[in-house]
């Protein structure tokens, strides 16, 4: 097979705004990008909420956050109150995300996780945390090149993250627990097949997409959906990344189906 390579981001634009208003905005995050500055990263030079602030003129506070690794949509309030009330929406859990992963086998179609989690620096007698997410396999890919000798080809999925608390980094351990790690995750993925995947397609990244976020306005309790949509979004090149990626042959959609927003269609699983 062709080995496939996909582009390297390069952003020498502004941040992509995907929604502003006089409480909160809500911006594309880069893969790569700190959403602050912290003293545990001091070599690094891109952070959100600094371009973010220069880019609008103004303060804005954090209200969750995104790993350094992960693209996909954040939100930053705009004052005091706001930050407090959506802050509180993923507290209580009012939020809901949406998280699309490429993991290692096929996710079956629904698989309900329930695995309390320790923070990564907690002590060994430190109790573990209640964790849920919700895991929907929603397509397979079969590459007919193996990584590992004792198998004759390699499993891929496409998998729907919808995590129901917030631990760190719950829906990249939780997908370890179910032996189905992300594809170029070096924390707590396979490091040959990281390795292996990245060789094939020319790059190495953690293939990890905040893909939509669904929560209250903070003013009006209003509902609100944002979601990447790659239909509006083909410029930027984790997009295109994604887009590529997925239209590699050999993806099959399970009956989920990939969101319309990915603006893909993918052939049925018949097996």
């Amino acid at each position: 097979m062709t080995e496939p390579t996909l582009p390297r981001p390069c952003y020498t634009h502004p941040l992509e705004i995907l929604w502003q208003d006089e409480d909160m905005v809500v911006v594309y995050k880069p893969a790569g990008w700190l959403v602050h500055r912290t003293a545990l990263a001091r070599h690094e030079t891109r952070f959100v909420l600094q371009s973010l602030r220069d880019q609008i003129g103004q303060h804005v506070w954090p209200v969750h956050r995104l790993d350094q690794g992960t693209c996909g949509v954040l939100v930053f309030a705009l004052n005091q109150e706001a930050c407090r009330r959506l802050a509180a929406a993923f507290m209580d859990h009012t939020a809901r995300k949406h998280y699309l992963a490429l993991a290692r086998g096929w996710c079956p179609e629904l698989v309900e996780v329930d695995y309390a989690l320790k923070p990564d620096d907690a002590p060994e007698d430190a109790p573990a945390q209640a964790a849920q997410t919700t895991l929907r396999g929603l397509a397979t890919l079969d590459w007919p090149e193996a990584y590992d000798p004792r198998h004759p080809s390699t499993r891929i999925s496409l998998v729907e993250a919808l995590p129901k608390t917030g631990r760190r980094h719950q829906i990249r351990r939780h997908l370890k627990h179910e032996s189905h790690p992300i594809v170029g995750d070096a924390t707590h993925g396979k490091g040959a097949l990281n390795r292996w995947w990245a060789a094939r397609i020319g790059l190495q990244r953690l293939w990890l997409h905040a893909h939509a976020l669904e929560l209250p306005h903070p003013r009006t309790g209003a509902p609100l959906r944002f979601c990447a949509d790659w239909r509006q979004l083909g410029h930027l090149p984790e997009v295109q990344q994604w887009q590529q990626l997925l239209a590699l042959p050999g993806w099959q959609a399970t009956a989920h189906g990939l969101p319309d927003s990915c603006g893909l269609v993918l052939p049925l699983r018949t097996d």
